[in-house]
């Protein structure tokens, strides 16, 4: 059992979003335990069909609880979504907290379901950070399997292959086809793999529709579906007056490098450092580590890439309200020199008013003029989190 950082308020109504997998069930039962607490498992057929058939009779239940019971919880609420009718009428006539969970935010982006207007926080649960496995993290293991909480708990090498495997046949079953989100699954099953196999890098829709045998249209519906699925974000390119042109296309980041790598089907492939798919993996773990913390703690914070014509390049681009703009480059080598940072530093004195960095895997921290080297966990406890 996993100590996680992300605090609920229990006072307040609330929703909290994350992919399946992530922990959304185990957190609620710590913090609103069964025997406490109303709960309701949409993910049950038989409670699914009660409750969509019927969305009243949670009233009747509500009205029967005792007294000292105050919070309601219904797991997966995207399954059932004309319960948040029922659910905004008794948050303004009781005084009972309701915790709703949810792995697709798309029938209730789509079907206009009510969303409580202001009546519920919004809270986002991710895979496990290094923060919250604390002395049982290890980067090679994480860049191989990823940060599932369920991955922590196989001893196995093979164990965990299945386990990743399952999930992304689940993913399919449950989540895409269940739910009636695409109309034939050979294509998106051809897109899933496509599209992890470019997970990081710059999207060009055409290559992935020539690949997938759809248009580029489908190709654009199939990436809204996985962020409505909480598979991942788009990772948009910075817009600036710049004397260069800059790259438009967006990369898409899969909210788990192990996930990615089982719909990839690269689970096989053992990682070697210093090679060049060891960096790819290294980049996308610390773009998700520093996104994990800045949803939590900075959530005003906009996540960018910035790409020259001429091929220069800055991982991360955070535009932080009231600060100036955060440069980040990442290395996965242990020890970082000045030549390296070449490209940073010719960046930073055109994107001025600005602050440059690289995370690294280096033990110390450096500095080279104006761009400060970090450890990448020190770094992103300094700029990520309070």
């Amino acid at each position: 059992m996993f100590s996680r950082q992300l605090e609920l308020n229990r006072n307040h109504s609330l929703f909290l979003f994350g992919a399946r997998g992530t922990g959304k069930t185990t957190l609620l039962k710590q913090c609103f335990p069964e025997q406490q607490a109303l709960w309701l498992n949409l993910l049950l057929p038989e409670v699914e069909q009660r409750y969509s058939l019927q969305p009243s009779e949670l009233i009747a239940e509500v009205n029967a609880m005792r007294e000292s019971q105050h919070h309601i919880v219904i797991d997966e609420i995207q399954k059932a979504p004309k319960l948040l009718d029922v659910v905004h009428h008794l948050i303004e006539n009781t005084n009972k907290h309701f915790i709703l969970t949810g792995s697709s935010a798309r029938k209730l982006k789509y079907g206009s379901a009510n969303l409580l207007a202001g009546r519920a926080f919004t809270y986002h649960l991710h895979p496990l950070s290094f923060i919250e496995l604390d002395h049982d993290f290890d980067i090679t293991a994480a860049l191989q399997f990823g940060m599932l909480p369920k991955i922590q708990h196989y001893q196995n090498h093979d164990e965990k292959i299945r386990y990743l495997q399952a999930y992304a046949h689940t993913y399919l079953k449950e989540e895409v086809w269940a739910e009636h989100l695409i109309r034939k699954m050979a294509p998106f099953r051809k897109f899933l793999e496509a599209a992890a196999q470019c997970d990081g890098k710059e999207l060009n829709y055409s290559n992935i529709a020539r690949d997938t045998g759809v248009d580029i249209k489908t190709i654009q519906s199939y990436y809204t579906i996985l962020e409505d699925t909480l598979l991942g974000f788009h990772l948009e390119a910075y817009q600036h007056s710049f004397r260069k042109r800059l790259a438009k296309a967006p990369k898409f980041i899969f909210f788990d490098v192990g996930v990615s790598r089982a719909l990839s089907r690269m689970l096989d492939v053992q990682l070697s450092a210093k090679t060049s798919y060891y960096g790819e993996l290294f980049e996308r773990f610390i773009i998700l580590e520093c996104y994990k913390q800045a949803q939590q703690y900075y959530p005003d914070y906009r996540f960018c890439y910035l790409k020259s014509s001429s091929g220069q390049e800055i991982d991360l681009v955070i535009d932080r309200p009231g600060q100036a703009k955060l440069l980040i480059e990442i290395k996965s080598n242990d020890d970082v020199n000045l030549q390296q940072l070449k490209t940073l530093a010719t960046l930073q004195t055109e994107l001025q008013p600005c602050e440059a960095i690289c995370l690294c895997q280096a033990t110390s921290n450096k500095s080279y003029g104006d761009i400060k080297v970090y450890p990448w966990q020190v770094g992103i406890k300094k700029y990520f989190m309070r």
